[in-house]
């Protein structure tokens, strides 16, 4: 793991609530589009969706609304609220984001995304964000077989970087990300947003509370 010495050749990155500050606006729309609905999701409902695929979350919110069709036509109509809301600029970056991704590729380390979301949808997220330049490889949830918390997203990444999925550090704020990383064998920073972190996974990432965390750190993490 990172807090054990570890050394590392490539970087991974999840993308929302990590790198952009989207949970917050995606959560609050789910919120208040369900309760206009007459079908009011609490925040522990919407919660067991974060982290997850697209096609994971429409089993678990249609089992919560009470049909496929519902949970679809909701998703269709959080999709305009959150555009109407930031019209076409993007959300906000996380702390710590982009001073990392600076430091890392001066340094020439090989970066990646491995996000739930949806592939063109990753890609326009981070065109409007101005991080396109940042990242290598793009990989969105819609691209493998399972999504987080299995390891095939981050295999992907690796395959595409072009080295194992052990020589890889992942950044991901969610443990079904954390999971699928540690699973593939990579080392975890888990950076939490909405959700507190599992138990169970903690001792097996180095866990901080914020990406400008990690800027001290990375020098180490990818020593030549």
């Amino acid at each position: 793991m990172p807090h054990t010495g570890r050394r590392f050749t490539a970087a991974i990155f999840d993308m929302d609530g990590l790198l952009l500050d989207s949970e917050r606006p995606i959560r609050d729309a789910w919120l208040r589009q369900s309760a206009a609905a007459g079908t009011p999701l609490s925040e522990v409902d919407y919660l067991k969706t974060v982290g997850i695929n697209r096609r994971d979350s429409l089993r678990v919110l249609s089992d919560l609304l009470g049909s496929h069709a519902i949970a679809e036509a909701m998703y269709e109509a959080v999709d305009r609220e959150v555009e109407a809301q930031f019209q076409g600029q993007g959300f906000a970056l996380r702390p710590g984001a982009l001073g990392l991704l600076q430091a890392l590729q001066a340094r020439r380390v090989p970066c990646a995304v491995a996000s739930s979301t949806r592939h063109a949808e990753v890609l326009r997220r981070l065109g409007l964000a101005g991080l396109l330049g940042f990242f290598g490889p793009i990989h969105g949830g819609d691209q493998v077989a399972r999504g987080k918390p299995h390891p095939d997203l981050f295999e992907l990444a690796a395959r595409s970087l072009g080295c194992p999925p052990e020589q890889t550090l992942v950044f991901e704020d969610s443990s079904f990300g954390a999971r699928g990383a540690l699973t593939a064998g990579a080392g975890v920073v888990l950076v939490p947003d909405l959700k507190s972190p599992d138990p169970e996974i903690t001792p097996r990432c180095l866990v901080l509370s914020s990406l400008e965390n990690a800027l001290p750190l990375s020098e180490a993490w990818f020593m030549a």
